[in-house]
């Protein structure tokens, strides 16, 4: 399902990790598919409530928890740049959807990273 969000439908998904060669273009790629997810989550069904979008949001969190063995086995990790970019791209889809006045923190609160 294609997004339609203005704000996301061409939104450049962790763009700063794609510039840097330390982190591999495959296992971005899935992360970049994490947050595509989430976007489509969030259309599909509206959260009612911050809680409602933290639990969405915390999901997408784990879904890179499992993603840094990947990482690791390529020779890299989330580390600050990488938590950095996610964080700030989860936040940004937060504002894109309604939510500009979401936590930080609690968006991400469940990562490992």
């Amino acid at each position: 399902m294609p997004i339609t969000n203005n704000a996301m439908a061409d939104y450049a998904f962790l763009a700063e990790l794609y510039e840097d060669d330390y982190f591999p273009d495959h296992v971005v790629d899935k992360g970049k598919a994490v947050l595509i997810r989430l976007c489509e989550r969030l259309e599909a069904d509206r959260p009612a409530d911050l809680d409602a979008l933290y639990a969405l949001t915390q999901a997408a969190a784990e879904e890179f928890n499992a993603l840094e063995p990947e990482f690791e086995a390529a020779g890299s990790e989330i580390e600050t740049v990488a938590r950095e970019e996610i964080c700030g791209d989860v936040y940004n889809i937060a504002v894109a959807y309604g939510f500009a006045n979401a936590d930080h923190e609690r968006l991400t609160h469940l990562r490992n990273w």
